[in-house]
């Protein structure tokens, strides 16, 4: 089992940035992909971003691509999600995500879609509000 735990979610204006972290323990050695996801009120989840631990590759949606970085710690099963430029439509709470059943050649012979994949574990959320 991963246990996944978020934090660093606040309140900020438009332009404003945070950074959240997700502090992974138990199956970590063995957890290739991670990713950030987030519903907001009355829409369906979105996946916001991905990684590849091993390599560090990273993955984003387009409402995201270039205002949000997702990067790792080295040796450590943390991920951090920068967040800038910030904007009201990113208010949501945000989810970090984990599966070590998910291998890099399942991934790449089938073509993954990282930020539809439906992850095993699941942290508890962490809210961000943006207002204008």
């Amino acid at each position: 089992q991963v246990q996944l735990v978020e934090s660093g979610g606040s309140s900020v204006q438009a332009g404003g940035s945070l950074r959240l972290s997700c502090a992974a323990s138990g199956d970590t050695y063995s957890t290739n992909y991670m990713g950030w996801f987030r519903v907001a009120p009355g829409k369906e989840r979105e996946g916001v971003a991905a990684i590849y631990i091993h390599s560090g590759n990273t993955y984003y949606a387009d409402s995201v691509e270039g205002r949000f970085i997702l990067s790792r710690e080295n040796g450590k099963s943390t991920i951090y999600l920068q967040m800038n430029s910030l904007k009201p439509e990113d208010t949501a709470m945000y989810y970090c995500a984990a599966d070590p059943d998910l291998t890099a050649v399942q991934a790449l012979a089938q073509n993954v879609d990282l930020l539809k994949w439906p992850y095993k574990y699941w942290g508890q959320g962490t809210q961000v509000t943006v207002s204008s």
